[in-house]
């Protein structure tokens, strides 16, 4: 959280988000109104939270890492223009995405150009995922790859390592970080060729090297082009 957020909820009277991420800020919001809903609730929370809007309470909607990256933001901007509210008054708080907490975890591997990639097929057909993994790969991005692995979606990563390897080297730098900045995290640095064999899952940040990201001793290092 950046301290902008810390601030906030001294400032609203309601807290609204998925009941795991209002587990992880019940330390900060002691006497304020929550309201939780499960997973693959959303357009019904955003929905909730325009309606506490616009009865005129100061309502704050959480999201893990950054709200407008796979976060909240977008669908609440889109239940605001349906209920014809746009005018409401709307704060967009920045966080730390997944991809930047791993890679403060795993050295510096995001110092050049990257792409950030879901493997979640619930919204986005796999089809339309696999082409842009492959154009990622072509085009020797780094790869920051959210959501890799759940109990139903045990194969797409595998597919994704076989997919960059038709482009960069077995030996290419991976890393995978499980709970980036939430407590206890887990760093693994290891490579392209073996990576799966690592436990991943949905709690589970991957990040692939282009084909000059190395591992300078603990670290994993995407060089930005500096001459030393």
């Amino acid at each position: 959280m950046t301290k902008r957020v810390l601030d906030l909820w001294s400032e609203v009277d309601v807290i609204a988000g998925y009941k795991t991420y209002i587990d992880l800020i019940r330390p900060w919001v002691a006497g304020k109104k929550l309201v939780s809903t499960g997973m693959r609730q959303e357009i019904d929370r955003c929905r909730e939270v325009v309606e506490i809007a616009l009865e005129g309470q100061r309502i704050a909607l959480v999201s893990s890492g950054d709200a407008g990256v796979y976060g909240m933001a977008g669908i609440l901007i889109e239940c605001l223009e349906e209920k014809d509210a746009l005018d409401t008054p709307l704060e967009i708080i920045p966080g730390i995405s997944a991809a930047n907490a791993a890679a403060s975890l795993l050295g510096a591997p995001l110092m050049h150009d990257y792409a950030v990639l879901s493997l979640s097929d619930l919204l986005t057909p796999w089809e339309v995922i696999q082409k842009r993994v492959k154009l990622a790969a072509e085009g020797d991005f780094v790869m920051a790859i959210y959501n890799p692995k759940s109990k139903g979606r045990q194969d797409q990563i595998e597919w994704v390592r076989k997919a960059v390897l038709e482009y960069r080297s077995p030996a290419t730098p991976v890393g995978i970080v499980r709970e980036a900045l939430r407590g206890e995290s887990q760093v693994v640095i290891t490579t392209l060729e073996e990576f799966t064999q690592s436990p991943i899952d949905m709690l589970t940040t991957v990040i692939i090297g282009n084909s000059n990201t190395r591992v300078v001793g603990p670290y994993m290092v995407t060089p930005r082009g500096y001459v030393l």
